[in-house]
């Protein structure tokens, strides 16, 4: 009922998107893993040095396992920093984590689209379980109402992934602007450097989002077209 070929058009191509950004990031972060920053600081350095330039107190550094899983905890003010990232002095740790201190910047801010994502998670989490339920209860019993409130609900996840893009290119837009003015990093190629990570970091939630309307434009044409019949 709800996966057919109608399906595939729609989702091939966010998987692709989704498939090239993901490649892109791993390119990036490879390349300038591979950098070392003239400063000589390694990332967790670089985000206890600016922490303390720009009076963040409160805040915690914790070295997690993994790669890429670099994180910011508002729950427990902890900056969670990958090994390679907290470890090595390269232009790609640097720039992760001077990310993730963005985050916790615009936590100190209260920054109002932080605080708004965070407000959609509960409705995030029951509408992603529950959305498609609906839908496909609805559809069953030809109750195309109930259908439809399924889709407001599964639509939450892409009210979501467009709530994020301006939280995600705000800490990336601090973290640029914080390691050029502490000196960091310097230089065309490193600035180029930092600028190739994040910003292919950000194209990854332009994908997200591209593929959570996808879903719901599935869902939608889906209902309108058993509607019409």
């Amino acid at each position: 009922m709800f996966f057919s070929i109608n399906y595939l058009i729609y989702m091939i191509p966010a998987f692709i998107l989704m498939g090239i950004t993901s490649w892109y990031v791993k390119s990036s972060y490879s390349k300038w893993s591979k950098v070392r920053a003239n400063s000589g600081y390694t990332g967790q350095q670089a985000a206890q040095r600016l922490m303390n330039a720009g009076g963040l107190f409160g805040v915690s550094i914790n070295v997690i396992g993994g790669q890429m899983t670099d994180h910011y905890d508002p729950r427990t003010k902890t900056l969670n920093l990958s090994q390679g990232v907290a470890t090595q002095p390269s232009v790609a740790a640097v720039a992760i984590a001077a990310h993730e201190l963005g985050h916790a910047m615009q936590d100190a801010d209260d920054y109002l689209p932080l605080r708004f994502r965070a407000a959609l998670v509960p409705a995030v989490n029951i509408g992603s379980n529950l959305g498609w339920i609906l839908i496909m209860i609805g559809l069953f019993i030809n109750f195309t109402e109930l259908a439809w409130l399924g889709v407001i609900f599964f639509a939450m996840g892409a009210v979501f992934a467009l709530a994020t893009l301006p939280v995600e290119f705000d800490a990336s837009n601090r973290a640029k602007r914080l390691l050029r003015d502490s000196g960091i990093i310097s230089g065309q190629s490193e600035i180029g450097g930092v600028n190739a990570v994040l910003n292919s970091a950000a194209l990854t939630y332009v994908a997200a989002l591209v593929t959570a309307l996808m879903q719901v434009l599935y869902y939608v044409t889906l209902i309108g077209g058993r509607r019409r019949n």
